[in-house]
């Protein structure tokens, strides 16, 4: 009997990691009924993270936290033990912002902060923090205060959200928040490794993805570089310049200077916490996507995590995707057998998009047929597609 695990990201803006596991197990128990076929979703990092966690066996804690310009949103964080997995995508990220319309300048990190303090206060004493798909270049100030920090201006009043708002920052009081986060280890998903300010910093690089015109994102930065310097007056060191600090709009920089975390690649961490080598144990065939395959899959995403750690295990792997603009040669140096793209069987993509999970279930037929032994055609319909780079 034929094994197979599918570990797949989201197809962003279309279908849940989830959703792309079970249309592909259905196509490949459709051309192989006998094979044995398993889903783990997977995460990197960013929006998608704590559903994988869920889906590996954690539980779900709802709560309500602020929105990343302040509204009151429904979130979850999970749990298993002692163990929180918080994803600031899903709170304080771009797709929390009402109607989709960026707030660059007050955008805040505090609701993140929000569902981190809930799940210390509920007995967590490990937090794993995916930053990924932030809203705000707030240094992670925001972040701070919810977790207990003072961030007053000169006349003793707090400093208000978002980045703008760093430079009004005269004192700081990280009394109530040390006390809070004793004993507490923060371990964040990260795979950026810029620094928090300069040309290659927060603001230079993402602040324009999060709405920041040209002047904003030079404040932002000035606003950032004396974040720094408050903070290394107050912890006798300054860490604006270590990797990651940039990530997530500074949120990195408070998390590395405050917290004391441990910043880890997403993919890498998240297949620990799914079991993901475990569960590779007597499999036959990998199968692994994300909605776009291209040359910034190469660079921590989740099917090349996938793809390297399934390699490692002497597993086939291969991947199904959207669109796929890596030429065989790049995606078989990564270690994928094959790509399949919804694309190869639909030039349509308002159709791929549409029809994405029958779609993703014909890619599943094709697999089973073309890589598993005994595999064999359903429908003429499926066996007359031919594909590209598969």
């Amino acid at each position: 009997m034929a094994r197979v695990l599918i570990a797949s990201d989201k197809f962003k803006g279309s279908l849940t990691a989830a959703q792309v596991g079970a249309a592909v197990r259905a196509g490949i128990r459709r051309g192989r009924p006998d094979a044995s076929v398993a889903v783990v979703p997977v995460a990197d990092g960013g929006d998608g993270t704590v559903a994988a966690a869920l889906a590996a066996g954690f539980d779900a804690v709802p709560l309500t936290a602020s929105g990343p310009t302040g509204e009151p949103v429904l979130t979850a964080y999970a749990r298993r033990g002692d163990l929180a997995v918080v994803e600031m995508a899903d709170v304080s990220g771009l797709v929390r912002l009402p109607e989709g319309r960026p707030h660059p300048m007050t955008a805040t990190s505090r609701g993140t902060g929000e569902v981190m303090a809930a799940a210390v206060a509920a007995g967590c004493r490990r937090i794993v923090l995916g930053i990924g798909g932030s809203a705000g270049t707030d240094g992670g100030a925001g972040l701070l205060e919810a977790l207990g920090a003072l961030l007053l201006d000169d006349e003793g009043r707090p400093i208000g959200d978002g980045g703008a708002a760093l430079t009004r920052v005269h004192s700081i009081d990280l009394t109530a928040l040390r006390e809070r986060m004793d004993g507490v280890e923060v371990i964040v998903a990260c795979d950026v490794d810029n620094p928090l300010t300069g040309p290659s910093g927060a603001a230079a690089v993402y602040g324009p993805q999060k709405g920041a015109d040209p002047a904003q994102v030079a404040e932002l930065d000035a606003a950032l570089g004396q974040w720094a310097r408050r903070l290394a007056d107050e912890l006798g060191s300054d860490r604006r310049d270590v990797a990651g600090a940039g990530a997530a709009g500074g949120v990195g920089f408070a998390a590395l200077a405050v917290l004391g975390a441990t910043l880890r690649p997403g993919i890498e961490l998240m297949l620990e916490l799914v079991g993901f080598d475990e569960r590779l144990a007597g499999v036959d065939l990998v199968v692994t996507g994300e909605g776009k395959l291209d040359e910034q899959t190469l660079h921590g995403k989740a099917p090349a995590g996938v793809a390297a750690a399934a390699r490692a295990a002497g597993v086939p792997v291969i991947a199904v995707c959207g669109r796929n603009t890596l030429p065989p040669e790049r995606f078989h140096a990564a270690g994928f057998a094959a790509v399949y793209s919804l694309l190869e069987i639909e030039p349509d993509e308002q159709r791929c998009l549409s029809a994405g999970l029958m779609l993703l279930q014909q890619l599943g037929v094709r697999i089973a047929d073309e890589y598993l032994p005994g595999g064999r055609r359903v429908t003429a319909t499926v066996s007359e597609q031919s594909g590209g780079d598969a």
